[in-house]
């Protein structure tokens, strides 16, 4: 009797441990930890960003006339460069060849892009133990084991293919890897949601052959900017999976053509395509799209009625002053709502981040500054239950899938 006690007593003990173990295993963590835990995500998975602005800014900035780039290799005032992308464990920001709508009307689009395409190139070669080209997701792995910046490339608005086929096979050779079909108005290739024409009420019959090649050649196609009927058009034709390479949820702003409506994210995840957020204030709510319209008319009025200029100081100090006062700034909250209502809507496998750093000026919400602040999303996401498997198909498995699939489709169509 007395051994049988003595048993159920070590028993009744061990049983307590165990049971204590796995209580700690599940003890959730707590704020703190969970940020640490997100700054050691970001820099433990591959973060891809389907949309980054650098090129067009350092063109702004004047590389065309002076032939020299700015140096990204340092800290800078913009949203991008090397120290804040290593802050916020940045590996492969899609860099937009931004072609503006003007090139459709007066010419040169080609051109243009191509002075983007080897600006981003001469980012590499100048910097060659910081940033490097890549042309597929195995060049971003190897970069990532190397400890580089990778660079692959996207061409936002199609004008540059112009009216000749080739052109397709041309800017793959050249190393962009996306292509936007539209950008600000309606080309020679489909509708855009900004434009109003609807000149060809979808896909234009070129806009077919256009879609059909970069299935051939490897380009993914990037259904962001186009109109709604220009995305069905392009689901009807395409043999591989599409993107929207910085898009958010229409939920969040009714009326707003630019972001995709539920339906149109159902029929892209049915494609298993995947849409990536775009962080820009404007693209989060409807309530800081109205503020930014608002602001827009007193900055304006403010500026005729005082005869200033942008650069004037009384015009910047009324500016900051705006600002404080009636705060248009969304919050990193509501781009991780987004990311929410997409993966309620179609599941884990068809969202990713698309910033559009550097190409929504300072519009950008409380949290998500610039590319340092990642990580701070990452943190929303795992205060919402998301796992780390989950956090990774966001920063970079779902675009790889995707990715991976069109060169697949590509071989195939090539060796059929």
């Amino acid at each position: 009797m007395r051994n049988f006690l003595l048993i159920l007593l070590v028993s009744i003990v061990l049983y307590s441990c165990g049971n204590n173990v796995g209580q700690e295993e599940k003890r959730e963590l707590s704020a703190a930890e969970l940020k640490v835990k997100a700054n050691e995500l970001a820099k433990k998975f591959i973060i891809a960003d389907g949309h980054v602005d650098l090129p067009y800014r350092m063109q702004v900035k004047g590389f065309m006339l002076q032939k020299q780039i700015e140096n990204v290799s340092v800290e800078t005032s913009g949203n991008f460069d090397y120290p804040k992308a290593v802050a916020g464990g940045l590996n492969a920001p899609f860099m937009s060849i931004y072609i503006p709508a003007s090139y459709q009307e007066k010419g040169g689009a080609k051109e243009f892009a191509d002075s983007l395409i080897s600006m981003t190139a001469q980012v590499a070669t100048t910097y060659p133990s910081k940033f490097a080209l890549a042309h597929s997701p195995k060049d971003i792995r190897q970069n990532f084991e190397d400890r580089k910046i990778s660079l692959p490339m996207g061409m936002e608005n199609g004008a540059p293919i112009e009216n000749d086929l080739e052109n397709v096979q041309y800017f793959y050779d050249r190393g962009i890897r996306y292509v936007t079909l539209t950008h600000s108005k309606d080309n020679q290739i489909c509708d855009s949601s900004y434009d109003t024409v609807n000149t060809w009420n979808g896909l234009s019959a070129f806009g077919e052959q256009v879609v059909a090649e970069m299935n051939r050649v490897g380009i993914m196609v990037d259904i962001s900017h186009v109109s709604d009927s220009a995305f069905y058009d392009v689901m009807k034709v395409t043999k591989a999976p599409v993107i929207a390479s910085h898009s958010s949820s229409r939920k969040f702003t009714p009326g707003f053509q630019r972001n995709m409506n539920d339906e149109m994210i159902k029929v892209l995840a049915e494609n298993d395509g995947v849409i990536h957020i775009n962080f820009g204030s404007s693209f989060l709510s409807k309530e800081s799209r109205d503020k930014f319209n608002e602001m827009k008319a007193a900055l304006v009025n403010f500026k005729t009625e005082n005869d200033l200029t942008e650069e004037d100081q009384k015009f910047i100090d009324f500016r900051k002053d705006y600002i404080e006062k009636n705060k248009p700034f969304e919050d990193v909250k509501t781009a991780a709502d987004h990311i929410d209502h997409v993966v309620k809507l179609v599941g884990i496998n068809h969202v990713g981040f698309g910033s559009d750093f550097d190409g929504v000026g300072d519009s950008l919400p409380e949290g998500l500054k610039d590319v340092s602040e990642y990580p701070n999303l990452i943190f929303e996401l795992l205060q919402r239950g998301y796992s780390d498997q989950d956090i990774e198909k966001i920063c970079y498995k779902n675009t790889f899938r995707v990715w991976n699939k069109v060169i697949e489709v590509s071989e195939e169509l090539k060796s059929s």
